[in-house]
């Protein structure tokens, strides 16, 4: 450090000719903000303020310190910014907040005259995707197809994350589709947009056609990290097995992010030994690497370990989140741990965390578990937020638990308006009456549900086949060997009912 010390200060001597490369090579010796801003004062003393190279590189380097407003005056300052130049400020804003500030930018340079790159467009679909600008992203596409840029791969890129971002899978599909020639990032984010999205069926089907794509040249880290959660979802062990088995074998290292994919899957299948080697295998420890494996522990009802581990997370220093006490609520829910679950929700002002609707639900969850459904009530009334669905949705659970009639009632009322379109809250209410041989009251909920037309998602079972899984719902006849199918299942039936009557 001493020796680029020296450096600035002698490249910051006055000399007779400086030009652009010079300058180039001081700022990128320069440190810390305060070498920028001497650079910066001789750039302006030396009278090379409007020059749009050296003030691209101000800009990238004051963007560096997240200095970005000596950065946008750099930009603000010159009289005729070219492309370059917007480029690099479009980028800072695409990377951090504000985003809706790139576009204000792209905006200017089009009213300017300046025609943008193929640079340009993956900034600018960036921001808009962080900004959610669903729109304008519409709009800007348009302007790459009129210049001819929207079949290059960075802008195409740029594109189908975009799409994904805003939630329109069909359209980022499309795109993807009609890249001339893919890369790994386009294939990493097609199966990251299905991932995100809830298609996960999707996103595993892409990620095997990317695995037969020979241009490829094989999966990548980005790629586990995006499709490691869709798999962890299907509960898949044989793909966990054969990601986990080419990681070794191509010595790609388990850091926080594939760890945590890895840990959340075989917890999914119910491998929570293997989760826990493999959370014990992960040198950098995040945050998150700690909430999946604490998570699976109390998942498979092993709360007391949840727990030990919290002291480990604390005792290695770490400042545990949200996240991280939700895991443990929910551990201390399911295991009955009445004490030791107010004393983590009480403890979570000490830890600087502040307590979401999901955090006072899970208490709601644990006094109604335990039975004291006046309890949860009186915590209900004393919450320093409103009540939301997940609050009272909790509570409803606890009345079906203790056949709390009366405060169903109530709870449900509140749920059907704060979650009107939500099928299993009317179904629950309905249960209750039939168990109560209520059967009008049972009735009068269900036809409601009718005549909303609300849905109610449907139920399957998930077959592990060769070829990958296959789904059946009930009294599923969409099945190619439908047929088949129902005469073998008949055939098994007639043979038990044998053999039962032989017993």
């Amino acid at each position: 450090m001493r020796g680029v010390s020296r450096r600035v200060q002698q490249l910051l001597r006055p000399k007779l000719h400086k030009d652009s490369f010079y300058y180039t090579e001081l700022l990128n010796l320069c440190k810390t903000t305060d070498n920028v801003k001497k650079a910066h004062a001789q750039v302006v003393v030396r009278g090379h303020e409007q020059d749009p190279f050296i003030a691209a590189r101000l800009i990238d380097k004051y963007s560096h310190f997240s200095n970005l407003d000596h950065a946008r005056k750099v930009f603000d300052n010159l009289s005729e910014p070219d492309v370059f130049c917007c480029n690099v400020v479009i980028k800072v804003y695409a990377n951090a907040d504000p985003f809706g500030e790139a576009l204000k930018v792209y905006d200017a340079m089009r009213w300017r005259g300046i025609t943008p790159n193929y640079y340009t467009y993956p900034f600018v679909l960036k921001a808009c995707g962080a900004e959610g600008a669903s729109k304008k992203g519409r709009v800007i596409h348009g302007h790459a197809v009129k210049c001819g840029m929207d079949l290059d791969l960075f802008v195409g890129n740029a594109l189908v994350a975009f799409y994904a971002k805003c939630q329109d899978v069909e359209v980022s599909r499309k795109v993807f589709d009609e890249i001339p020639h893919r890369d790994i990032v386009s294939w990493n984010s097609m199966i990251s947009g299905y991932t995100v999205n809830g298609y996960v069926d999707d996103a595993i089907l892409l990620f095997y056609d990317m695995l037969r794509d020979e241009s490829v040249g094989g999966p990548d880290h980005a790629t586990f990290v995006t499709v490691l959660p869709a798999f962890a979802q299907a509960a898949d062990i044989h793909a966990g097995y054969w990601i986990h088995c080419y990681i070794v074998k191509t010595r790609m290292g388990l850091d926080s992010a594939v760890g945590t994919g890895l840990i959340s899957l075989y917890s999914n299948c119910g491998y929570v030994r293997m989760a826990r080697a493999i959370f014990d295998r992960i040198s950098d420890r995040s945050v998150i690497v700690w909430s999946a494996i604490i998570r699976c522990y109390g998942t498979h009802g092993l709360a007391q370990e949840a727990l030990a581990l919290f002291r480990q997370l604390v005792g290695a220093g770490l400042r545990p989140d949200g996240v991280v006490f939700l895991c443990l609520l929910s551990a201390c829910s399911h295991a009955g741990l009445l004490e030791q679950g107010w004393h983590l929700f009480n403890a979570m002002e000490t830890y600087g965390v502040a307590k979401s609707e999901a955090h006072y639900a899970c208490i709601v969850d644990l006094l109604g578990r335990a039975g004291d459904l006046e309890k949860a009530v009186e915590f209900i009334q004393s919450m320093p937020i409103q009540p939301g669905k997940n609050i009272y949705g909790a509570l409803l659970g606890a009345c079906r638990i203790h056949k709390n009639m009366e405060l169903a009632e109530l709870a449900a009322e509140k749920l059907f308006v704060l979650d009107p379109d939500n099928a299993g809250r009317y179904v629950i209410l309905a249960q209750m009456y039939e168990d109560a041989e209520r059967w009008q009251d049972a009735a009068r909920v269900r036809k409601v549900v009718k005549d909303k037309e609300i849905k109610k998602p449907i139920g399957y079972s998930s077959v592990e086949l060769e070829s990958g899984h296959q789904k059946f719902g009930v009294n599923d006849e969409t099945h190619v060997h439908t047929t088949q199918i129902f005469q073998i299942l008949h055939s098994l039936d007639r043979i038990m009912g044998k053999e039962t009557r032989a017993m």
